[in-house]
């Protein structure tokens, strides 16, 4: 993957199909431009720009390290739409999300992941688990998956609950080297059987110019938007960089810890 450069495509919202009331940040389905439909993220929702930002990195390094996750794409939202919509709740996010804003691909007639009705092989749960230690993914849990069975194969979607150390910005080169205590409820850690191999072959492929390319995805009225402890739009950036390729070279860390959780259950 030398000639790795991803780029993502940017659509308009045409229509807004109808919310997901699932999650507290009232995603939607939305058709755009291109006739396809989106589950559209906003910006003014919840964790706001950063869950968009968390969606990005981790989405795009999934894919990078082959899972299956719905083409990612920039959504622009017009003014427009806020003014129609009759739902006071809805229509308030709508106006606090003019601008741009993060979608992913709409699988038609997914479901969701239930680990009681599939098994997921050792080799596969071992490569989620250690993604998620990775990316510091609270949200793979039993209760709340997070993945999607779609044409029979397992799908990554989800992932603004990542990179939590962005909310405040505290200790987080400290966090980089830390263990992800959380893993110990993962859905999948029973099945990781094989996080040892997976470490070293996952580690061959994020290289330090891999995540250069994904980080300079995030696009800077994002980075504007938002507080941050750093001067300039490339040092906020760069944080992210430095976060991953510090976890990266400490990945011995979480992946043991990960297996300590793992015979802890079984």
């Amino acid at each position: 993957m030398t000639n790795y450069k991803p780029q993502l495509r940017t659509v308009q919202v045409m229509r807004y199909v109808t919310p997901l009331r699932e999650g507290g940040s009232l995603p939607a389905i939305v058709e755009a431009d291109d006739d396809f439909m989106y589950v559209l993220k906003f910006r003014g929702a919840g964790q706001g720009i950063k869950a968009l930002i968390a969606e990005l990195i981790s989405g795009e390094i999934a894919r990078l390290l082959g899972f299956k996750v719905p083409e990612i794409v920039f959504i622009e939202l017009d003014e427009a739409f806020g003014r129609t919509e009759p739902d006071e709740e809805i229509q308030d996010l709508l106006r606090a999300s003019e601008g741009l804003n993060l979608g992913l691909h709409y699988l038609s007639g997914a479901i969701t992941f239930d680990a009681l009705v599939t098994t997921i092989d050792p080799v596969l749960a071992s490569k989620v688990v250690w993604l998620d230690c990775l990316v510091t993914n609270v949200d793979r849990t039993p209760r709340n998956t997070n993945m999607l069975m779609w044409n029979k194969e397992l799908w990554l979607i989800d992932h603004g609950a990542s990179l939590y150390f962005h909310h405040a910005w505290q200790n987080w080169e400290e966090q980089a080297v830390r263990p992800f205590a959380q893993v110990k409820d993962h859905v999948l850690l029973p099945q990781a059987t094989e996080l040892e191999t997976i470490n070293q072959e996952f580690k061959t492929i994020l290289t330090p110019e891999h995540i250069q390319t994904i980080v300079e995805l995030i696009p800077d009225e994002w980075l504007e938007s938002i507080e941050s402890p750093f001067e300039t739009i490339q040092e906020h950036r760069q944080a992210y960089a430095h976060f991953l390729n510090t976890r990266l070279a400490h990945s011995e860390t979480f992946t043991k810890a990960a297996q300590h959780a793992r015979q802890a259950l079984i």
